[in-house]
């Protein structure tokens, strides 16, 4: 069985959109399972739309996902090189451009701009153009008297006018098209650059790729490549067409979205490991009814076979959900070198940190999160004496003032601000009084927080504070409650 060898080539032309990002992982995901080969290729033959760090941008991504790469620019497995831009410069696309034109499958177009505007039509309101193969009839000595002249040209595609051209794809199974569809694409533009189709086919045979990976924009493209497949007599890779992302408005997934690339995830605050799961979800179905995959049980459970045809919604809320299991999931350490960053635009107090990680680590979806649970640390905020009113508790205004009053002596006669020294002596206090619990906890955890929701309990907040801000706050409760 020949080896599988797929490749990810992406354009340099920003951040990476999770549309390539997850064609990178299927073709990834798709060699590895097989023990196949995964190349990375830059195809930046479009000089107009090439950025500037881009290319560092599709290196750091695939480093920091995960998806090691077996060859490329930066590692040569003899057939490179594996930019575009300097194989064109080798002259490889010319050179094959030119064997097809040996062959009658490919043929010399001089027509200047005016003649190639003059064959525009309007079909269902889109101006398009249909080249009509005028130049294919001109002599040799008229094709060469036109180079040796120095006159403009492209090479263009010579494909047949009648009959059908049928490919097959793994997800969407035969497709035939009338070859009066196909029109006479060109292959090599005027500036001498390959197109993006010619290049990716001239490319992929001699890169040895056994299996191509791509968004299903391209099925349209896949009866041209077929065509230029069988005119050089080479073997058809197996095509792999991807469903079309969509937000949950079912449209395209777009740059505006706020979400659409990489790093736009990462800047937002999910881990690596929970958007690469949930990437490969998008249009993938695994065989078990489990959601949380690692990279390395996505290798093994990877069946492309299971790609599903219908378009794949980018659940912003089922994202989040995933990324708190990873979160939750995750060793302690790491999880506070990546929110140190969030704690500390919130909190400038001297304050143990680590403690306050420790009690949002289980409570948020995204690191982001973190300042909205712990900002009451670094400033007790204004609130409502309403929230000292707790129906379950059966707390109200004047219980929890009650309560206060008697906790504060015990509270200031304690030394020890340890979370277990506090919650035994307020549980001796309570067992004494024949108090719940919960009844003498809610009014001191709501005057030592002002909020209605916290990420811990009274005497694991009081620990945090340490008895100086514990008591201020609860005096500034007692008052309030009296006012």
């Amino acid at each position: 069985m020949t080896k599988i060898r797929t490749r990810f080539a992406p354009s340099p032309t920003g951040r990476m959109h999770v549309g390539n990002l997850r064609t990178a992982l299927y073709a990834y995901l798709i060699a590895k399972h097989e023990g196949g080969d995964f190349l990375l290729r830059i195809e930046d033959t479009d000089q107009e739309r090439y950025m500037e760090g881009a290319t560092e941008i599709i290196y750091r991504t695939l480093q920091g996902t995960g998806l090691i790469h077996d060859e490329g620019p930066d590692k040569d497995g003899g057939v490179g090189p594996y930019v575009q831009s300097e194989r064109q410069a080798a002259g490889i696309y010319l050179e094959y451009a030119k064997k097809l034109i040996d062959k009658g499958e490919a043929y010399y177009c001089f027509c200047d701009q005016d003649r190639l505007n003059s064959l525009k039509r309007t079909v269902n309101g889109e101006e398009i153009m249909t080249y009509d193969k005028h130049c294919l009839h001109l002599s040799k000595e008229e094709v060469e008297a036109n180079l040796a002249a120095g006159k403009p040209y492209v090479i263009r595609q010579n494909n047949p006018t009648e009959g059908t051209t049928t490919f097959h794809d793994e997800i969407y199974g035969d497709i035939s098209v009338d070859n009066s569809e196909l029109d006479d694409m060109v292959l090599i533009k005027s500036d001498g650059y390959p197109t993006y189709n010619f290049a990716n086919v001239v490319d992929d045979h001699l890169m040895g790729i056994t299996h191509v990976v791509r968004g299903n924009e391209y099925l349209s493209s896949s009866p041209k490549y077929n065509r230029l497949y069988e005119a050089f007599g080479w073997e058809v890779p197996v095509y792999v067409h991807c469903p079309t992302i969509t937000n949950e408005e079912h449209k395209k997934l777009s740059k505006r979205s706020g979400h659409s690339s990489y790093e736009d995830l990462i800047e937002q605050g999910f881990v690596t490991e929970a958007v690469v799961n949930f990437v490969a979800l998008l249009g993938w179905s695994p065989e078990e009814d489990r959601e949380i995959y690692s990279l390395p049980e996505l290798v093994e459970a990877f069946d492309y076979h299971r790609i599903s045809k219908s378009p794949a919604v980018f659940d912003v809320t089922k994202l989040k959900w995933m990324n708190g299991e990873y979160l939750k999931a995750m060793d302690f350490d790491r999880f506070y070198e990546m929110a140190e960053p969030y704690l500390k635009k919130v909190i400038t107090r001297d304050l143990d940190l680590r403690k306050i990680a420790a009690m949002v680590k289980t409570r948020i979806e995204v690191l982001p999160d973190i300042e909205g649970h712990i900002d009451f640390f670094q400033e007790l905020p204004e609130y409502d004496t309403e929230m000292f009113c707790h129906k379950k508790m059966k707390s109200t205004r004047e219980t929890s003032l009650q309560v206060l009053k008697e906790v504060l002596p015990i509270l200031e006669a304690q030394e020890d601000y340890s979370n277990d020294a506090l919650y035994a002596a307020l549980l001796t206090y309570i067992n004494e009084k024949g108090y719940k619990t919960g009844f003498v906890m809610w009014p001191i955890r709501t005057a030592t927080s002002g909020k209605q929701m916290t990420p811990a309990g009274a005497t694991e907040i009081m620990e945090v504070l340490g008895k100086e801000e514990s008591l201020r706050r609860i005096r500034k409760g007692i008052e309030k409650l009296e006012a």
